[in-house]
């Protein structure tokens, strides 16, 4: 009697072990149509392992010409199948996502288009891949986009707080500091600071509370975290900067120099403040990166237009006939102005009205973009007279005849 209502008070306790137990289910031997398999049994336990080949032209849905499949609770996974040797199977790519065929594989000329995941770009913009032949042609590669950051800057007597490690972070993410006991900010204990265009933006660092201490004389100072540090005309990228390599610090002129926790100070050549109205930097007010609402309206870029708007930056492109110069990104500092805007510069050549030669003449004026040619027509069918701009200049043959978008005769 003792063993009956042990034996119950054991079922009450633990029904997940049973539960267990019940769902190893053990599977039927797998219908492999124009294929074989080892070892043929009638039934498979959990956890059994078959090895199959296809007969040939066919192969399996998987990599290599033989495969095996394991038993998962009365299932077969992954499930033992011959396809068309022409067919493809799904394709590994790094970073990124597509859709996936509905019977595990991809017939012969089926086209599959590749989204990059967040903070990654298409190399050599390839997004598409078509099999062929049983393999992928031209499958694409998401690498990391040259305006993601890398792992963000250390800084003294502080940590990352609400986000743990990782390699690469997509623009316009933040990481937030939290200063260690007895450091602070102005009274604060935490910043944040910013991914924008492959760099970390700027922010303070933790001193003693019970005072800023730092008595190094001269004009030197705390410093700041992230950022690009430059030194005589040379641009060196601190640990945990952005992506892409070295490059030019948005927004800030003059030369600076490196100081501790990865940050940089303006030298005593005071510099200029590029932007809108521009304002010296030194490095008693080193102006720092903020949202763009402490800048008030927005920069005017002529014959440019802002197609992308974030809490920390603006994102420019000139319209078209012009070519930008300069980052496309404009930022807000703590002084209230904005960094240096791109320019679009004229990209385009105008043909003027009149004759180009003895029978093909412009009516009206025409634009045509950098580097574009256009056939103007002449009295004789598939002659013309082809217009080429380069550099902002024209140039133009004489009245010729095409074959194939190709001038092989001319009067």
């Amino acid at each position: 009697m003792c063993s009956r209502y042990l034996g119950f008070i054991l079922l009450v306790w633990f029904p997940g072990a049973l539960h267990t137990q019940s769902a190893a289910q053990p599977c039927p031997a797998p219908s492999l149509v124009n294929g074989y398999f080892l070892p043929v049994k009638e039934t498979y336990t959990h956890d059994s392992k078959l090895t199959y080949a296809c007969e040939s032209p066919l192969k399996p849905a998987v990599e290599g010409w033989w495969a095996w499949s394991v038993c998962q609770n009365g299932t077969w996974s992954p499930t033992p199948r011959c396809i068309e040797e022409k067919a493809c199977i799904p394709p590994t790519i790094d970073n990124a996502k597509y859709t996936e065929a509905s019977e595990g594989w991809y017939e012969e000329g089926d086209i599959i288009r590749i989204t990059c995941d967040k903070g990654y770009e298409h190399k050599d913009n390839i997004a598409t891949a078509r099999c062929r032949y049983g393999t992928w042609v031209s499958l694409p590669t998401c690498e990391m986009s040259t305006k993601s950051c890398s792992a963000p800057p250390k800084a003294p007597h502080a940590v990352i707080v609400d986000q743990g490690y990782q390699e690469m972070f997509p623009e316009d993410e933040g990481v937030k500091y939290e200063c260690e006991d007895g450091y602070s900010i102005e009274g604060s204990h935490n910043y944040t600071l910013f991914c924008l265009a492959g760099i970390w933006t700027e922010g303070p660092m933790c001193s003693k509370e019970t005072g800023r201490g730092g008595g190094h004389g001269g004009s030197a100072e705390a410093g700041t975290v992230g950022g690009h540090s430059t030194s005589s005309g040379r641009v060196t990228q601190p640990a945990g900067g952005g992506a892409g390599g070295s490059r030019p610090d948005i927004g800030h002129g003059g030369s600076v120099e490196v100081v501790p926790g990865g940050g940089h100070i303006t030298s005593s050549d005071p510099g200029t403040q590029p932007g809108s109205g521009g304002s010296s930097s030194t490095s008693a007010n080193r102006p720092l990166f903020t949202s763009i609402e402490h800048c008030g309206k927005h920069p005017i870029v002529p014959n440019g237009v802002v197609v992308e708007e974030k809490p920390m930056y603006l994102k420019f492109k000139c319209q078209a006939f012009y070519k930008q110069v300069g980052e496309d990104t404009v930022v807000c500092f703590s002084d209230g102005s904005w960094s240096k805007v791109p320019v679009c510069q004229d990209a385009f050549c105008v043909l003027e009205p009149g004759y180009y030669d003895q029978s093909s003449k412009v009516s009206l004026a025409m634009y045509i973009k950098e580097g574009e040619t256009k056939h103007i027509p002449c009295p004789w069918e598939d002659w013309s007279v082809a217009v080429h701009c380069s550099n902002r200049r024209i140039t133009h043959t004489r009245c010729c005849r095409s074959y194939y978008h190709r001038m092989v005769t001319c009067t």
